[in-house]
């Protein structure tokens, strides 16, 4: 049975809160080895036949895009420089059930320093939080962004990231007891290197803060920190202790999610991607946007319809509702890339 707090998030109240608390600074993953070399393939030829796909119209979708664009003398072939590839994070590149990593980071971080704040003990949300009781935790959501923002602010980045640090090192997946950082998509892994092996520039463009991601994402993905497109939250400059520092203020600056997203595409890269991964409706403007483009371009949707290997979820859910965005890819003939059957596998072989 999957833990209920699954159930009680309106979508609403997750948008609210990964854009006004889910204000991470992860900066990095303490796992001893690099998740590149245990995750990605090391054999030119598995990246080239991507071999985590299964032979469906989905990879050879892909695999005909991409063959198009890099043909040189192909009335279809793009340069280089314009071979721009954009993924979201949550749910298309690691798994995002039965909530956003980053919420369940801030939430173990609201108790963590709990012993700081007696004056919570009062707090209905801070009360429901102790107790479990999710179904009481989602009537007090202005309460509960409070107490995200007081708990995960105020310090400074580098100390912000250390604590990040030390929960990824501990903390599980309560259905995979695997770290998070080992629940990413070993097809995703591929595809992410076959694009860049063809001359591609990939890009990460998520609802998360590019605080979160920027560390460990490229010891992961593969993606430099200059690559990475997120929501992000006020940061300020002082001086503590005789000594320069970046300390986290309260406060959102960007939302990179819906509508943000091609604002995020054209603020940070300036160029107009010709590919575009999602899983749900956060995802559906950037798909639009890319799809918009002239000439080839090929939009991706993923369905999580796997419910013995990861989750099945999409219209009804609470986290990455799949619906419009599912609904305009039918009558666009955007390319729907389905876990269950067109993958071999979702994840990487667990660390030995």
């Amino acid at each position: 049975m999957q833990p209920c707090y699954q159930t009680v998030w309106s979508s609403r109240a997750l948008r609210l809160i990964r854009a006004a608390g889910v204000v991470l600074s992860l900066a990095g993953c303490a796992a001893q080895h690099d998740a590149v070399t245990r995750a990605q393939p090391t054999a030119q030829q598995s990246i080239a036949t991507l071999s985590s796909w299964r032979d469906t119209p989905a990879k050879q979708a892909i695999q005909s895009f991409v063959s198009d664009v890099t043909r040189e003398g192909s009335p279809t072939f793009v340069p280089p420089a314009d071979r721009i590839a954009v993924f979201d994070n949550d749910g298309t590149l690691w798994s995002e059930q039965p909530l956003y990593f980053q919420f369940v980071f801030m939430l173990d971080q609201v108790k963590a320093v709990a012993p700081q704040h007696p004056e919570w003990k009062d707090n209905p949300a801070f009360k429901a939080l102790v107790a479990k009781d999710y179904g009481a935790l989602a009537n007090q959501q202005k309460a509960l962004l409070q107490l995200i923002g007081v708990a995960n602010s105020g310090m400074s980045v580098d100390d912000y990231d250390k604590t990040i640090r030390v929960w990824l090192d501990s903390a599980r997946h309560p259905k995979f007891g695997r770290p998070y950082t080992e629940l990413v998509y070993q097809p995703q892994l591929e595809l992410l290197a076959y694009l860049r092996a063809n001359g591609f520039k990939t890009f990460i463009v998520s609802g998360g803060t590019i605080e979160f991601m920027r560390v460990w994402a490229e010891r992961v993905y593969g993606i430099p920190p200059e690559q990475i497109i997120g929501s992000s939250q006020v940061v300020q400059y002082e001086m503590r202790n005789g000594r320069p520092a970046l300390v986290r203020q309260p406060k959102i600056d960007f939302v990179d999610d819906g509508p943000g997203k091609p604002v995020g595409i054209y603020r940070n890269i300036g160029r107009k991607p010709i590919l575009a991964f999602g899983n749900s409706d956060g995802d559906l403007q950037m798909l639009q946007y890319t799809a918009s483009g002239p000439g080839r371009h090929l939009a991706l949707l993923l369905h999580h319809d796997d419910a013995a290997r990861e989750f099945a979820y999409d219209r009804a859910s609470k986290v990455g509702k799949l619906d419009k965005a599912w609904d305009e890819a039918v009558a666009d003939g955007w390319t729907v890339v389905s876990m269950k059957n067109d993958w071999q596998t979702v994840f990487p072989a667990p660390k030995q």
